[in-house]
């Protein structure tokens, strides 16, 4: 791909994707109510951008694989942000999620540049993930810490704590991949029953 190759992007975490290949099937698993819904979820950094794949059957939530995205800070903004969108892009079409999550944007009144470029960061792997055909789920900082640790003022050590708990499967990980991983997690307690069942029929 040529955006890929011109923002100079890397995805890490392709180990993790074959440790998991064993335990779960690419193409969704059968047992009990049908195939996993496979979810994921999207922690968006303009340097680094967090990624991470979860598959829910009924309430047991399964590791699928997880990593980061490494856009070079040399490059133009323009390209950094098509590299961003050209590795969601990839990553919506190798793991075929159903849903995906992605955190919200915290308004930073004291570098409001750096709240717009991490805006526009997120808009990019929004639109991947639309253009995917992704229904995209939003959550604050603080919803996806009180969905995993119970508090909305949950560090990153204690989120990546209870997430490891939560997938034990995970293995070592990045603060980014396991705030993407706490998102994805999110995105599974907030869909509704009946939305489950539909969705793994």
């Amino acid at each position: 791909m040529a955006v890929r190759a011109a923002a100079e992007a890397r995805l890490t975490g392709v180990e993790q994707k074959r440790k998991t290949q064993d335990v779960l099937n690419l193409s969704g698993y059968a047992e009990g109510m049908g195939e996993a819904i496979r979810i994921l979820g999207i922690d968006p950094g303009l340097r680094q951008t967090g990624w991470g794949v979860i598959a829910l059957e009924g309430v047991r939530l399964s590791h699928v694989a997880h990593g980061t995205i490494a856009i070079s800070p040399s490059l133009s903004l323009a390209e950094r942000l098509a590299g961003i969108f050209a590795e969601v892009s990839g990553l919506a079409g190798l793991y075929q999620p159903q849903l995906a999550g992605v955190e919200e944007t915290l308004v930073n009144t004291a570098n409001p540049r750096s709240a717009l470029k991490l805006g526009q960061a997120r808009g990019a792997a929004m639109a991947a993930l639309a253009r995917a055909g992704l229904p995209v789920s939003e959550f604050a900082p603080r919803a996806i810490k009180r969905a995993i640790v119970g508090t909305g003022r949950a560090d990153k050590d204690q989120i990546g704590f209870m997430v490891k708990r939560l997938l034990p499967r995970a293995g070592q990980m990045g603060a980014d991949a396991a705030d993407a991983l706490a998102c994805a997690i999110c995105t599974a307690h907030h869909l509704p029953p009946a939305e489950m069942v539909r969705r793994a029929v």
